[in-house]
């Protein structure tokens, strides 16, 4: 059991009300959970107010409550700590209740809107590869070592992320590698913890429904850099222009990575097939199973990044060459029809144009590119007619489809999507709600030779429609039916 008095050190305190020399047995920011001895921590959070719940977390048991406004009815007994920023206080007492596990692993955090998964998951199989005991935390996974547990955010809460990073204490791991996502770095999750180095890889149109404006979204992903301590490293793509935003005011040994400009990890695509790239990485050559030109700037980032924590060279070029591709990332099948179907999880308009660009540069055009996308319910609709507009301009025919409708209707999210194809496009366009009847359709369209590209969901094995989840997985139901149309 820890005393409350430990575990906000480095929170900042407005005012204290009761003693702060008692046992806490669990921290919650869920009024729900809270037992006898707790502490609960009331966060303002998007959609409900902790604050509203203090009283029905005392009534469960808690001894201690951390808050941002103190309640008008101080209850006898019970600690009342006012601080500035209850989202931050929570980092810092989890971190501080579970011993600051982050000191004890060197961590490197990946940001950035497109790559971030393939990258930490990648770094996760080359250090595996390379033998040692590895850590992941990433949208589609958590890994600890050897041992797999479901993701649910991108940047789980700072509890969450300290739990699993004591557990990997514990399991004798010696390297982590995570995904930092601006909801996360915004939220404070990732404050309190220690790392040994900072990942960009882009930054493209996404997320919009929760930051203001793209300024305010680059510059909450600029504000993990800007608190990265003078012994890690900060390695950043820098063919994006927002990379040197991001080295602006870190007090890290900055580095660069690109394909189009000078840089410390220089890749070059030598040749761009369906089987692979063929890479020349600064000065050497080095096959990867890893397709298109995107995930060339991710073995950049990998490369780099294996470099800096200190593993050899050659030892760096053997293992990339190793490494498979993530799933839902670029996954491939082709049929015994010869039908090419590629599942992707291309939700933002910069990714979806990666992807189709990869595809029409390793074609020969004398197939069509059958393109099945959507867009998510209830997020971002600016990006809505960007998609439509992309999928019509650069594949043959494009089925418009739900996503994750989630509240909305996909009707409404379809037509918002249709707003952006320009006239001489309308022939190629279907529109099917049902996104299994549209994987469907495009593999009744299809014929022999021919690529059906899925987009958008990727890894994901359900579909949230009215706040309610069902089965479903693109990769799966796309190889049933290519199998079906085989007999």
């Amino acid at each position: 059991m820890a005393e409350l008095k430990d575990i906000l050190y480095k929170v900042t305190i407005n005012a204290v009300v009761g003693n702060t020399s008692v046992g806490v047995n669990a921290i919650h920011f869920d009024s729900r959970l809270v037992s006898k001895g707790d502490v609960f921590v009331a966060i303002k959070g998007t959609t409900t107010d902790g604050h509203n719940y203090i009283n029905k977390a005392i009534g469960l048991g808690a001894t201690a409550v951390v808050c941002e406004i103190l309640p008008n009815d101080l209850q006898d007994k019970i600690t009342y700590i006012e601080v500035e920023n209850t989202s931050s206080a929570l980092a810092y007492m989890s971190s501080n209740f579970y011993e600051n596990p982050s000191s004890n692993l060197r961590l490197v955090g990946v940001t950035g809107t497109n790559g971030k998964t393939t990258v930490t998951t990648l770094l996760y199989q080359l250090f595996k590869k390379a033998g040692y005991k590895v850590g992941l935390l990433s949208t589609v996974k958590i890994m600890v070592d050897n041992k797999e547990y479901a993701a649910t955010h991108t940047t789980p809460d700072s509890l969450t992320i300290n739990k699993y990073l004591k557990l990997m204490n514990d399991a004798g791991v010696e390297f982590c590698f995570m995904e930092v996502s601006s909801h996360g770095i915004h939220q404070k999750r990732s404050e309190g913890l220690q790392f040994e180095g900072g990942v960009f890889t882009n930054l493209s149109h996404d997320h919009l429904d929760y930051h203001n404006s793209f300024a305010e979204y680059r510059d909450v992903k600029k504000s993990f850099f800007d608190h990265l301590p003078k012994h890690a490293f900060a390695l950043v793509n820098i063919d994006d222009k927002n990379g040197l935003v991001m080295l602006q005011n870190t007090k890290a040994k900055k580095y660069s990575y690109a394909l189009k400009t000078y840089a410390d990890f220089k890749a070059q695509v030598l040749e761009n097939e369906l089987s692979g790239l063929l890479l020349k990485l600064n000065e050497s050559e080095l096959w990867t199973k890893l397709i298109g030109s995107f995930n060339a700037y991710n073995v950049a980032a990998i490369y780099g990044t294996a470099e800096l924590l200190g593993l050899e060279k050659v030892e760096i070029l053997r293992l990339i060459s190793e490494l498979e591709s993530v799933s839902g990332r670029f996954q491939y099948l082709i049929s015994d029809d010869k039908i090419t179907a590629i599942v992707d999880y291309a939700h933002t308009p910069d990714a979806l144009k990666n992807v189709l660009e990869t595809i029409n540069s390793i074609r020969t055009k004398n197939e069509n590119l059958i393109t099945v996308v959507g867009c998510g319910g209830d997020r971002d609709k600016t990006k809505r007619p960007k998609m439509g507009h992309i999928a019509s301009v650069m594949s043959d025919k494009v089925i418009f489809t739900s996503d994750n409708p989630r509240s909305e209707t996909p009707e409404t999210i379809i037509e918002d999507i249709e707003n952006g194809v320009e006239p001489q496009n309308f022939k190629k366009i279907i529109s099917i709600t049902d996104r299994k009847q549209a994987i469907k359709t495009a593999c009744q369209l299809a014929s022999p030779n021919d690529i059906i590209l899925i987009a958008g969901k990727g890894h994901e094995t359900y579909q949230e429609i009215k706040d309610q989840r069902f089965d479903f997985d693109d990769y799966q139901i796309v190889q049933e039916f290519l199998k079906q149309l085989q007999k």
